[in-house]
């Protein structure tokens, strides 16, 4: 499994998730960062709404193209420490 952050340069919240996310030990999953600015479906997509946190290849998640599965999770608060992050995660991954 792999986690997406859909994030901007210059993007504070975004930063901020990365930093935590980055924190987490026992994370058992990669994560990949995408700069939406990169690809105009991503940046039509994510403009208004970054950072934005997804899980691929998640059972119960929605197909994109070329046959990856996204699932979107809920965004955390840009105050929630790593623990509760890790928390969060938690009822979407086993870490």
């Amino acid at each position: 499994m792999r986690l997406i952050l859909y994030s901007k340069p210059g993007c504070h919240l975004c930063e901020g998730l990365q930093e935590k996310l980055e924190q987490l030990e026992n994370l058992n999953c990669e994560l990949e960062i995408r700069d939406i600015t990169t690809r105009e479906d991503w940046f039509l997509a994510y403009q208004y709404e970054i950072p934005v946190l997804c899980l691929c290849n998640h059972t119960g998640a929605e197909e994109t193209e070329g046959g990856v599965i996204e699932e979107r999770l809920p965004r955390p608060s840009p105050r929630a420490s790593v623990q509760q992050l890790a928390q969060m995660l938690g009822k979407y991954l086993s870490i």
